[in-house]
């Protein structure tokens, strides 16, 4: 599903970071080595049929590197 944030992303919290990720390997091939943190929070987002909601976000982030691959995990209420 494609979406856009819309605005800050809040409740910023990091639940994996280094060997604790999964993905740590596949992350190091495409991106680069970096110190990966899994982390998630809150954000309005618009999805592709234009309604927007507030959603819970997962994301990899790693200084230098930046964001990447961003995904909702729920939905809470349109507006």
């Amino acid at each position: 599903m494609h979406f856009e944030i819309l605005g800050d992303i809040t409740e910023v919290e990091t639940f994996a970071s280094g060997s604790g990720i999964r993905e740590i390997a596949r992350l190091r091939r495409i991106y680069g080595r970096g110190r990966w943190r899994k982390r998630k929070g809150i954000a309005q987002v618009r999805l592709s049929n234009g309604s927007t909601h507030l959603a819970e976000i997962h994301w990899y982030e790693a200084a230098g590197i930046g964001r990447k691959e961003f995904k909702i995990k729920s939905l809470f209420r349109p507006t």
